[in-house]
């Protein structure tokens, strides 16, 4: 997936207004005094790979939700590109958005909207049957992706007979049902309490491992955020300031917003041996000392590199995602990644 350049401006002037942006550069504030019209998202570029999750963050009101909803074409765009498997969605016809819409893309909202009428099975079982499947075989799907989100046995319950994060997981067994590329998950567990959205986060992952759906996650809570994406995209007004790593965005924030977003996030455990390791053309350790040292994967955090020398005093060879020989971590270098991750927290 790939968004290129795209614009939202809302308003009766929105097409005047997209104009003098790009002919005149004028700020948001001037669009909204010299044409009454809002800006929702500027200019947002980026690709998310196969089977990646990308969260999009950010407080209420910075664009996040807005932006996710320009990719199935529930917000027309004002500008821009959208691209899935290189193809632009803003071409497609009525019937053919339709067809996307049912078959490539999945969405999740906060307020799942469950049919009080219907089944647990049969609230899952509803796009299969929008789209004519036999009762028999949209049954069969709905209770495959029950048994997913571990809801085997609750397919003939009510919505009102199970609790807030039951719901939610019904909600994600509606979306999985049509066996999507991609997933659209708008702050899915925002309104459950702490332990039940925790719970939940650790099913996403764990469903995402298993079926490697491409998944744009919209959150407000980094936390969240560095728990379950592999990337993040941090808004403020429209505008996306910072793309990265959990480890990218909170080593290296890009200005005082992002930094202020993660001051109280601990880097002990998104810090990566590879960050802090000492090169291998560098060491000047024995030959005979590095071929007894340990080998650990250049992933390991500093939390487990901590633990690990506790048991091993001595260096640590470091291997990369091809199992090469990297680099070497001591007591020494690991202090002084453990000193800068806090005095980077402080």
């Amino acid at each position: 997936m790939e968004l290129r350049h795209v614009w939202k401006i809302f308003g009766e002037r929105s097409a005047e207004s997209m104009q003098a942006v790009l002919d005149e550069g004028i700020s948001k504030n001037e669009v909204l005094a010299r044409f009454g019209c809002v800006v929702g998202v500027q200019d947002a570029s980026f690709t998310v790979g196969e089977g990646e999750v990308f969260c999009i963050m950010g407080l209420s009101g910075s664009g996040k939700s807005t932006l996710v909803r320009h990719i199935n074409r529930l917000l027309e765009p004002t500008s821009g590109q959208i691209l899935i498997h290189g193809e632009d969605v803003l071409h497609k016809n009525g019937r053919q958005l339709r067809l996307l819409r049912a078959e490539k893309i999945g969405m999740v909202f906060q307020n799942i909207a469950l049919l009080p009428h219907r089944t647990v099975l049969d609230n899952v079982a509803l796009p299969l049957d929008v789209k004519g499947m036999s009762r028999n075989r949209r049954r069969a799907i709905a209770e495959e992706a029950l048994a997913l989100v571990e809801l085997s046995g609750w397919e003939y319950h009510y919505a009102h007979e199970l609790s807030g994060g039951m719901q939610q997981r019904v909600g994600l067994a509606r979306a999985m049902a049509a066996d999507p590329d991609i997933l659209l998950m708008d702050e899915p567990f925002s309104a459950l309490d702490p332990l039940i959205r925790r719970q939940l986060q650790g099913e996403f992952i764990r469903l995402s491992e298993k079926t490697g759906k491409t998944t744009i996650f919209i959150t407000h809570d980094l936390h969240e955020a560095i728990r379950i994406g592999d990337r993040i995209a941090i808004m403020k007004d429209g505008v996306l300031v910072q793309i990265g790593t959990p480890e990218e965005i909170v080593s290296h924030p890009a200005d005082d917003y992002v930094a202020e977003f993660v001051a109280g996030i601990s880097k002990l455990k998104l810090v990566s041996a590879h960050s802090i390791m000492l090169p291998l053309e560098s060491c000047s350790l024995p030959a005979a000392e590095l071929e007894r040292a340990p080998r650990l994967p250049e992933s390991m955090d500093l939390d487990s590199l901590i633990e690990f020398s506790i048991a091993n005093p001595g260096p640590m060879l470091i291997v990369d995602g091809e199992g090469r020989d990297a680099g070497v971590v001591d007591r020494e270098i690991l202090l002084r990644g453990i000193q800068g991750a806090k005095e980077a927290d402080t």
